[in-house]
């Protein structure tokens, strides 16, 4: 079929976009800034991409068109359309969908699905548990929100009978408020963790506890006439709450004391232990605890699908982890040093404390680190957190701040910081602000869940250049 993406530049729809092309489908997509990286990979696929979302598009007569969750019915100022594209279908009665419900209807039917859900880490492990099974040669398919290292690209369809995938609890379109994740039917659900995120679209925590009840709602059950596994972090309050909400599959807990998957040593080299047996050794390139307790996670996913813990804890010896995770961009040399640039996804105030915590690990305490974050996710922008910033910064040694376009005040959320923080409201000033702090043998942490004006090259040349 002809399937034409409205919103094909994110991360999930560009996914979506390459998996239809693999598997035969003719796909065209459009967005608003066509940009990269998602960009040059569907074009390198040889998918057409349209700027805009204009209404002209409706002359392509696709098959289906597939509506990312960025489409809604706004309006411009002036009163018309923000998306002209979308009223248009609407207008004429054409066939549409969404992403999940596309994903599911033609590219998930008849696989095991292994899905991967939680506030943070996601990502991460998705790409994880799908290393594991490439390296126990399952040639799985797999949809990530990023592009893991190891394999070059965010999905492919795989030649077994295994998917992976990244399981958002973003709502799905803007004609369904349901969580993206209700629509896989996994028989491997990864329940990482769970915080109060999205505070555009759930009012609070609960609401979204009762979104991953739904998931847990969807996996088969355990016992002789079942075969669903649920794998749940067993330090978090939130995710016993789902777990107790209701529960018909076999449950494989990671992370506490008590747990069935325990680790025992530090992030960077540790024993796997299955109820207080060490049943393999991980020693890989990666920092956190938060890498250790993802690494759990997926050995436990892993072990569904009949990978013994200790290959898997092998095949992580061997994980390069995902682009723009704690990934260096570059460094610059000094005399008496270097200056190193590292570039993260972290934007919740937990993942950035998390982060800045992997790489202090790291380093140790003599080493600085000068944290830069612009508080881009719809939650940061709202002001939602931003009294747990302080505190997300704990263990940098400078903190900066990229301050334009919010609707409230960086400078007094940073204010008890004193002088450690520091705030921008351009990101020229912001670039100043830290070559100016900027010392050999720094390392400067730039965290954002977007483009973050290209600050990470902007930062190397300036440093270069002093």
């Amino acid at each position: 079929m002809h399937i034409h993406i409205l919103g094909i530049c994110g991360t999930f729809m560009g996914g979506l976009a390459a998996l239809a092309r693999e598997a035969g489908h003719k796909v065209t997509g459009c967005d608003a800034g066509v940009y990269p990286p998602m960009s040059d990979q569907l074009r390198a696929l040889g998918i057409d991409l349209i700027e805009g979302f204009g209404a002209d598009q409706l002359t392509l007569v696709p098959d289906m068109f597939v509506v990312g969750n960025v489409v809604s019915r706004a309006h411009l100022a002036d009163g018309s359309p923000k998306f002209p594209l979308m009223e248009a279908i609407l207008d004429a009665g054409l066939p549409y969908t969404s992403g999940p419900q596309w994903l599911a209807e033609h590219i998930l039917q008849g696989r095991h699905v292994i899905a991967v859900a939680g506030t943070h880490g996601k990502t991460t492990t998705t790409a994880m548990v799908a290393w594991i099974l490439e390296c126990a040669g399952l040639q799985p398919g797999f949809l990530v929100g990023g592009v893991p290292v190891n394999f070059g690209v965010s999905a492919r369809l795989g030649a077994g009978r295994t998917f992976v995938i990244e399981a958002d609890e973003y709502d799905t379109a803007f004609f369904d408020k349901r969580s993206k994740f209700v629509y896989y039917r996994p028989r491997t659900a990864v329940l990482n963790n769970l915080e109060f995120d999205h505070a555009d679209i759930f009012d609070d925590l609960a609401a979204i506890e009762r979104q991953f009840h739904h998931l847990l709602r969807t996996v088969p059950g355990a016992g002789p006439h079942g075969s669903g596994r649920v794998v749940v972090n067993g330090l978090e309050e939130s995710l016993a709450r789902v777990i107790h909400a209701g529960c018909w599959s076999e449950v494989r807990s990671f992370g506490a004391a008590v747990s069935d998957f325990t680790a025992r040593g530090e992030p960077q080299e540790f024993d796997v232990l299955y109820q207080n047996q060490i049943i393999g050794h991980v020693k890989w390139a990666l920092t956190g605890v938060h890498n250790q307790l993802n690494a759990l996670a997926a050995i436990a996913a892993a072990q569904h699908l009949e990978v013994s813990p200790e290959a898997a804890a092998r095949a992580l010896g061997s994980f390069e982890n995902v682009k723009r995770r704690m990934e260096i961009r570059g460094s610059v040399q000094r005399a008496d040093g270097s200056i190193t640039v590292y570039d993260d996804f972290a934007h919740h105030p937990t993942a950035i404390r998390t982060t800045v915590d992997g790489l202090r690990r790291k380093l140790g305490p003599k080493q600085r680190i000068l944290a830069v974050f612009e508080p881009r996710s719809n939650t940061m922008k709202l002001g939602t957190m931003k009294a747990q910033l302080p505190w997300s910064l704990a263990d940098a040694d400078l903190a900066f701040c990229h301050g334009g376009g919010l609707g409230w005040d960086a400078r007094e959320a940073l204010a008890s910081m004193g002088a450690k923080a520091q705030v921008a409201d351009t990101i020229d000033d912001l670039v100043a602000q830290v070559v100016a702090q900027a010392r050999a043998g720094d390392h400067i942490l730039c965290m954002s869940n977007g483009g973050f004006g290209g600050v990470h090259l902007k930062l190397l040349r300036a440093l270069e250049n002093r």
